[in-house]
């Protein structure tokens, strides 16, 4: 697994399993999004992946376990205007 992360993208966890080399459970969480906060160009020692990403949680997970995600689009920003209140006429109530 190769693609280029870097420091601010968002992830998706998609592999909670065991450590790969202890056999610890770890404290990531399936299906949660997490923000890279490092990255750093070390093999991981299951072979999956060339680089161990630093999330927060814990020291630093393997590529292998996350996705990137797509960056958010910028909204463009819709200008309002403020309308003002109809002039209405007085209703002649004299019948």
């Amino acid at each position: 697994m190769s693609y280029d992360v870097n420091d601010g993208d968002l992830v998706l966890c998609v592999n909670a399993s065991p450590n790969h080399v202890t056999g610890e459970p770890v404290p990531l969480v399936e299906g949660e999004t997490y923000r890279i906060w490092g990255v750093w160009e070390f093999m991981c020692p299951c072979g999956r992946s060339d680089a161990l990403i630093d999330v927060g949680v814990g020291f630093a997970w393997c590529q292998s376990r996350f996705r990137l995600l797509p960056k958010p689009k910028l909204r463009k920003k819709v200008e309002r205007k403020a309308n003002a209140p109809k002039e209405l006429e007085p209703v002649d109530r004299s019948g």
